[in-house]
């Protein structure tokens, strides 16, 4: 239409929701077309998509059990709650760096894209494992308590440490082991930029 002009907090929220919608349409697509540790090479042997499913912290990491796994579900949601608010805020104020927004709205999405593996995940699909690809319709766990699943994996350097070393010797040593996900990334990215990009901003915020 002629004339249309969409508001930055639109604009934002446009971004916000194709994040989470790629986010969800990879994760989906793994979860019910691999097994549980099913992987494949994309680029050679550095890049892969490998399936694998964690607790909740990002890049494949667990933390504490089923409490610790309640406890990582309320502070994620409370964290995306915080970032949701902060950047309303940012927005009414018209001296805001657009980066700023774009980084912290790219924290946010993936937080949310997280969110959503713990929160229906384990109410919408059966249990992956190594024998057995994951269908829609079944339910391996309550509310908040379902996994949330990785893909990406890149062993850029996959070898093993020189005999010589002590302790280390004849161990393996891969550059980048772990494996995370497409919000994983966007949280990532968001946080490096913001970092690296706009420091200057969040120093004259705080004074």
């Amino acid at each position: 239409m002629a004339g249309f002009k969409m508001s930055k907090g639109k604009w934002l929220i446009v971004v916000g929701v194709l994040l989470v919608v790629i986010d969800q349409v990879i994760k989906i697509l793994v979860k019910t077309n691999m097994a549980l540790g099913e992987h494949f090479d994309v680029f050679g042997d550095w890049c892969k998509i490998y399936f694998i499913e964690n607790e909740g912290m990002a890049f494949g990491m667990k933390f504490g059990g089923w409490v610790g796994k309640l406890l990582l579900s309320l502070f994620r949601i409370v964290l995306f709650s915080v970032l949701v608010w902060w950047i309303s805020k940012l927005c009414k104020k018209a001296d805001t760096p657009t980066g700023v927004l774009v980084g912290l709205t790219l924290i946010a999405a993936g937080a949310l894209g997280n969110i959503f593996d713990c929160w229906f995940y384990g109410l919408i699909f059966s249990e992956s494992t190594p024998m057995q690809v994951a269908q829609f319709g079944g339910s391996y766990a309550p509310f908040l308590f379902g996994k949330v699943v990785d893909m990406f994996y890149f062993p850029m350097i996959d070898t093993t440490w020189p005999d010589w070393l002590p302790w280390l010797g004849g161990r393996p040593f891969r550059f980048f082991e772990p494996v995370f996900n497409f919000a994983d990334s966007c949280v990532t990215v968001g946080t490096a930029y913001l970092i690296l990009f706009q420091y200057k901003f969040f120093s004259q915020e705080q004074k």
